[in-house]
């Protein structure tokens, strides 16, 4: 009896040890990935399966949930860039006073999703010829910009503002800014469509800009 009840003993230890080590590496893993995201990179190019990109286009709740939509971007953030005073705020912003606009960083993969490609989203998920806004929403702080970190991103954004123009007698608001800085904002701008399901912005503006986004670029949605 008490073999058996020595190998049970024997048993569970080792299922449990089992148990803590497989947590334990995921948990590593996951601190390792959340680390790297989250490192500050003076460059568009951080190694090759990390870059960033900058893109302005109305209110940042809008634009984060289309760009964290797509397959290859492993991260978006909403803050503010393009302005001219440092460490700004949600409510400093609304008065128009710093220049800055509100815009979303995005973490992405380029072997997965291309510059080029996000750019296209960029434009096809906005009212191109709106100025200082989308939608509802007016003032500096919502107008469309790309902000480019090389001469690449620079002639990529500058080619396709062209073609629309030429080829659909558009007149793009969009405006094209070197990027300098990007400050994150504050903790309940991120996520925030999948923290307020329910807020009205979200029902009324947001969701129907995402739907007619999506129609257009169902190949590029990750639907895991």
């Amino acid at each position: 009896m008490s073999f058996f009840y020595a190998m049970k003993s024997l048993s569970i230890k080792f299922y449990l040890f089992l148990f803590l080590y497989i947590n334990y590496s995921c948990a590593q893993e996951n601190t390792s990935k959340l680390n790297t995201i989250k490192k500050s990179y003076p460059n568009v190019v951080n190694n090759d399966t990390i870059h960033k990109a900058y893109f302005a286009s109305g209110c940042f709740w809008c634009v984060e949930v289309i760009y964290e939509s797509l397959k290859g971007v492993i991260e978006v953030n909403s803050g503010y860039s393009g302005g001219f005073t440092k460490n700004p705020t949600y409510q400093l912003v609304n008065t128009e006073t710093t220049g800055h606009a509100e815009t979303i960083e995005v973490i992405y993969n380029p072997k997965i999703i291309s510059f080029s490609q996000l750019v296209n989203v960029y434009f096809g998920s906005q009212n191109i010829e709106q100025i200082n806004g989308q939608g509802p929403d007016n003032g500096s702080q919502y107008r469309s910009i790309i902000f480019f970190q090389n001469e690449e991103q620079k002639t990529i954004a500058n080619n396709k503002i062209i073609y629309l123009e030429e080829e659909f007698s558009l007149n793009v608001a969009a405006e094209l800014y070197p990027f300098q800085r990007f400050w994150i904002g504050e903790d309940y701008h991120q996520d925030f469509k999948k923290n307020n399901m329910n807020n009205i912005y979200i029902i009324k503006v947001s969701n129907p800009r995402f739907k007619k986004f999506s129609n257009s670029f169902e190949h590029l949605i990750n639907n895991k």
